[in-house]
């Protein structure tokens, strides 16, 4: 071979670009994660790089946002399916095979095209594979730029099977459904005697009719050593062992992200190869449009705005609940209204308030409230919660921040059988074409990888299991710190060789995606198609329509997205509501149940709370007789503690509740935590001690709060240097209070 040109080609805008590229959510197959993988290309000295996962896109908004934080573009594809006949076709022996086709976005419209070609291979086309046709490729073509695929493309399979017509006919089937300079004759070379056949067979194509050619590399894990673990993947995926000798598995290590030098001693005779790959990266440009308002439309009466029509219902409703109407309430709600019309989220209070009437009409359980919905007295007002916000000291700038705005969060408790009613109301509301349940993914974390990885290495069972219960079942442990915190693994670890090497594989495997599933409470509503702004598949049990991004992903677009969350503790109260009105003749309501009943605290001070919400494990049961509650904030903190991390707190929290010394830190600090004895238990109060120490307005009080939760050193220590600053200029007698010992 004649190497020429095998260093970097000298004009930048065409130089190499890899196109053909499988990340984690080609499942159990690619093995390259993205965050690695885009890095590997910028180290790589890449202009642009694409994402073509197996008939899926689950991946795209993580791979363009990690695009464009490393600085380079990001080329929006998907590896397509295509069916032997019509994509609705299923007969055995007849339409279970398939062919491989790489799509590519070169515009706005060719994504949204893209989004429908993948979506309809899922909903109308699936058959072992998720396919499509020609018939529809004709349709939604424009804006692709397509590239023949691999060995398992159509055109490269009529050459490996010595049928040259047929290659060319489908070569120019291709063609003339795309259009000129819009298909491309892809070649790859990795020491494959298939793929030698087809190089030639191609350029034969290529002189019978003028189609451009691009070579690529079909990458599935970044760097060449990490084959084991793609061959490992490939085992999971096929229940097979790395000692079968009948197994699915590549025939090179040469799947991996090539540098343009590596491709050039392949490919050098043929700089154009090269070339064409960054020609084809600088016609592809998508961008993504994040934090949009998608709201689906809610219909208003005649003559009403949504501003309009939802301060209609507050106002029509606050006398019922506040009949003092005192100033501090009126003017709550006058500031709640201005800041959600400031926002523009009336539409958005208006559709679940309207769900979670229709619920309560139709004798569907509503819990009362969960998270920071809570806080806001417009959402009690319309019946979203039922917590009166300012009896509990809620902050509604923890809800809804003017000084950030983002998509409001209300999370919804029905009762479980209810819940699939309220689902059903909702979609025929606003269209079965709107409304759909939400993907989620399930990643090997560090136990699954030792048993995964036992299996592929056909390590006994026995010994597996050893390895894996040596791990703590601590939340979020990792093989890293399991290692460091258990003597019993490291010492296996470092002993025997075959657990070294289980426990190598196993942390190349922990994290990696597995498996989709759908997310147990995520619903997503549109005001247009759901096609239109994302990739759609069918659930499991192919009964419903979710779609292929994740609930980020679904919010960071722009959609509206709902929990409905099935709460079977709901069950249980509405039987015993039932239940008791049956035997004893009482129609319960419980929301208007005191929440100052002795007896109903001496029974929590048992211990007996078997069956209670939250209070039934043995370790609450445990605390509360410690504790011994007299009143519901004393509830309501011991919830809020019991929980990794604040429950080291709860000693010192019972103590001061039985009558030891409380003693504050500032004088301020006093009417901000005597409810919770001097200790801060919630986020609000991080908010108020903001507020009142250091004159931080609730909006940016609620950024520092947000900065505190995120556990980022380098942003924490930011806003608590502006947090200690605001505490000095307010200080008093000579007295203020030094967040963390930053003074």
């Amino acid at each position: 071979m004649n190497l020429v040109n095998i260093e970097r080609i000298d004009d930048p805008k065409f130089g190499f670009v890899h196109l053909h590229n499988h990340t984690e959510f080609s499942l159990l197959d690619g093995a390259a994660r993205i965050k690695n993988l885009v890095k590997r290309a910028v180290e790589l000295k890449m202009s642009a790089l694409a994402i073509t996962d197996h008939g899926v896109m689950y991946g795209i908004i993580d791979f363009y946002k990690a695009c464009r934080k490393e600085g380079i573009k990001p080329i929006i594809g998907c590896e397509v399916y295509v069916a032997p006949n019509k994509r609705t076709d299923r007969r055995p022996g007849k339409d279970d095979t398939n062919r491989h086709l790489v799509l590519l976005a070169e515009n706005e419209q060719g994504y949204r095209n893209l989004i429908r070609l993948v979506s309809m291979a899922h909903t109308e086309g699936f058959y072992y594979k998720p396919r499509v046709d020609k018939e529809i490729l004709r349709e939604y073509a424009a804006g692709i730029i397509a590239l023949s695929a691999c060995l398992a493309g159509e055109v490269a399979d009529y050459l490996v099977q010595d049928q040259l017509e047929m290659a060319v006919q489908s070569a120019l089937d291709y063609e003339q459904i795309f259009g000129k300079e819009n298909f491309f004759l892809e070649i790859q070379d990795h020491g494959l005697e298939e793929q030698r056949k087809v190089i030639a067979g191609m350029w034969k194509v290529h002189e019978r009719t003028g189609i451009p050619m691009v070579a690529t590399n079909d990458v599935h894990y970044v760097n060449r050593e990490d084959a084991f673990v793609q061959d490992a993947l490939l085992c999971i995926q096929t229940g097979k062992t790395l000692v079968d000798t009948a197994r699915m598995r590549f025939s090179s290590q040469e799947f991996f992200l090539k540098s343009e030098h590596e491709m050039a001693l392949l490919f050098g005779e043929h700089p154009e190869l090269l070339e064409n790959t960054g020609r084809i990266a600088e016609r592809c440009t998508v961008d993504f449009n994040f934090g949009e308002n998608l709201l689906p439309v809610f219909e208003v009466p005649r003559g009403y705005t949504l501003d309009g029509f939802l301060e209609a219902e507050c106002r029509e409703a606050f006398p019922h609940f506040y009949p003092q109407m005192t100033k501090e309430e009126r003017e709550r709600l006058d500031y709640e209204l201005k800041v959600i019309f400031q926002t523009g989220f009336s539409g958005y209070f208006l559709i679940v308030s309207d769900f979670c009437r229709f619920a309560k009409e139709n004798g569907v359980a509503v819990g009362p409230g969960r998270g920071s919905a809570a806080a806001s007295m417009v959402a009690y007002l319309l019946g979203i919660t039922s917590v009166e916000p300012l009896r509990h000291d809620l902050l509604f700038e923890r809800f809804l921040n003017p000084e950030r705005i983002s998509m409001p969060d209300i999370d919804i408790d029905f009762d479980p059988e209810g819940r699939e009613r309220v689902i059903r109301y909702v979609t025929e509301k606003y269209g079965a074409d709107k409304v759909c349940q939400i993907i989620t993914f399930g990643t090997m974390g560090a136990k699954a990888a030792i048993r995964d990885g036992g299996r592929v290495l056909a390590i006994p069972l026995a010994r597996v299991d050893k390895v894996a219960k040596a791990i703590p079942s601590d939340l979020g442990m990792t093989l890293d710190k399991a290692l460091s915190v258990s003597p019993d693994l490291a010492r296996m670890v470092e002993e025997d060789e075959e657990i070294k090497r289980l426990y190598s594989l196993a942390r190349s495997l922990e994290g990696m995606t597995r498996h989709a599933s759908t997310h147990a409470a995520g619903i997503v509503i549109s005001k247009e198609p759901l096609m239109n702004y994302l990739p759609l598949q069918r659930t499991s049990s192919e009964d419903f329509v979710m779609t292929q991004f994740p609930m980020k992903a679904v919010e960071e677009i722009g959609l509206l997205k709902m929990d409905f969350l099935g709460l079977r503790n709901l069950t249980i109260l509405q039987e015993a509501v039932r239940r008791i009105e049956e035997t004893r003749g009482l129609k319960l309501d419980l929301l208007t149940l005191p929440l100052d009943d002795p007896q109903t605290y001496t029974l929590l001070a048992s211990g007996n709370s078997t069956g209670i919400f939250q209070l039934e494990s043995g370790g609450m049961r445990a605390i509360l007789k410690e504790l011994k509650p007299t009143c519901f904030d004393d509830i309501i903190a011991v919830v809020a503690l019991y929980r990794p991390g604040p429950m080291e707190q709860i000693p010192e929290f019972i103590r001061r509740k039985l009558g030891g010394d409380i003693t504050y830190l500032h004088p301020k600090l006093e009417p901000i935590l005597k409810s919770t004895y001097g200790i801060i238990v919630y986020q609000e109060q991080v908010m108020q001690i903001a507020r009142d120490l250091a004159g931080y307005s609730l909006g940016r009080a609620d950024l520092l709060r947000r900065a505190m939760g995120k556990k980022k050193k380098k942003l924490w220590k930011k806003n608590a240097r502006t947090l200690f600053r605001g505490c000095k200029m307010r200080m008093e007698n000579g007295l203020f209070l030094a967040p963390f010992g930053l003074g």
